[in-house]
């Protein structure tokens, strides 16, 4: 299974399964901007790496997180930086010591981890294909879950539809009156950043948070970089859970230096408008049914009557060199599913051909 630690980007599980160079592929199944990193962090890490490694970094991240307060217009108090989204999302959950968290299926398997970690039980609130896994404010398994639910933490765009969540629905979900954890690490991508990110909300709110990466965006996953926004109760016990210098010097510097670019960020959604029009129309003329969506991924179902397994069609494709991930790992979908990262026009063009022979020689 290549999906052993539960998510995309495993070139070595892959060159064990599959006999190949684990540099030599073409990786679909890790949702990383092909136009970074920026030029900004090969410099920062040619000039400065002597004296960020030689000397501790600072465990308040204070220039960084003044760096986010600009961007963003937010008070620096407000926001604390952390090792990757992942462990952002571990803290907040943590923070709020919930019994139960209420989670959308499908959506990223590190949010049940979480909650598993702080203790809780999981209340799933099923989506449905029919309505391309939007959340129906007024559907039965939600009005169930909201007084199960302690907390709830929800993708925005979700993982792996890539689906924005309305702004009722987000207002009728914080009239519960329960803390909300708003995960936008790749709200980024979407050219609506400005109007549909809750950042600024979040800042003023004692029960919402707001967690961002900088690893997909900015390509740096090396680095593990991301940050929580929240009202100053909620920051401060995360900061009180928190290991000293999770954050190293490098990813610090790096981070300062690439928020804010503008340019990069409009070369990245010129981009992906133009790569994710092209590439849905190339699936959907293989015959596959895909979730529209506003990150820089896309959900696809094998049809049924074809009789391909996602597994099949993953195996099929790694043995050609090219890695797709599995969503059958995702609650709520099955064996039919399948998710791709977009890449660029080269890339693109490449995995299409290849699922065409896959396809062909699977259903033959």
């Amino acid at each position: 299974m290549l999906e052993k630690h539960g998510h995309g980007g495993d070139i070595w599980t892959a060159a064990e399964l599959y006999g190949i160079d684990k540099n030599s592929f073409l990786d679909f199944s890790s949702n990383m901007n092909p136009l970074g990193p920026p030029e900004a962090a090969e410099r920062i890490i040619r000039e400065e790496w002597r004296r960020e490694l030689s000397r501790y970094p600072d465990p308040d991240c204070r220039e960084l997180r003044q760096k986010i307060a600009s961007v963003y217009s937010i008070p620096a108090s407000s926001v604390l930086a952390g090792n990757g989204a992942a462990e952002i999302i571990d803290l907040a959950v943590r923070a709020q010591r919930p019994r139960t968290v209420g989670l959308l299926a499908p959506s990223f398997r590190e949010y049940a981890t979480a909650a598993q970690r702080a203790g809780a039980g999981i209340v799933d609130i099923p989506l449905s294909a029919e309505r391309n896994f939007d959340p129906d404010w007024t559907s039965a398994e939600l009005q169930k879950a909201v007084p199960e639910a302690e907390l709830f933490l929800f993708g925005h765009p979700n993982n792996p539809t890539g689906r924005l969540l309305s702004t009722e629905f987000v207002r009728q979900l914080a009239a519960t009156g329960k803390p909300v954890i708003l995960d936008e690490a790749f709200i980024d991508f979407s050219g609506e950043e400005e109007s549909v990110s809750f950042i600024r909300q979040a800042a003023e709110s004692d029960r919402l948070c707001v967690v961002r990466s900088l690893t997909k965006f900015y390509t740096v996953p090396g680095l593990r970089l991301g940050f929580a926004v929240a009202g100053q109760g909620w920051i401060g016990a995360m900061k009180r859970l928190q290991v000293e210098w999770s954050v190293n010097g490098l990813a610090q510097r790096i981070g300062q230096e690439v928020l804010g670019d503008g340019e990069f960020a409009r070369a990245t959604r010129d981009w992906l408008r133009e790569e994710s029009a092209w590439l849905t129309k190339a699936l959907t003329g293989l015959g596959l049914q895909v979730t529209p969506s506003a990150a820089n991924y896309l959900l696809f179902r094998l049809p049924g009557e074809w009789g391909v397994t996602i597994h099949r069609l993953q195996e099929a494709m790694g043995r050609r060199g090219i890695l797709i991930r599995s969503a059958a790992t995702y609650q709520g979908l099955d064996e039919r599913y399948g998710r791709i990262a977009v890449r660029s026009r080269r890339d693109n063009m490449r995995l299409a051909t290849e699922l065409a022979g896959c396809l062909e020689e699977l259903r033959a």
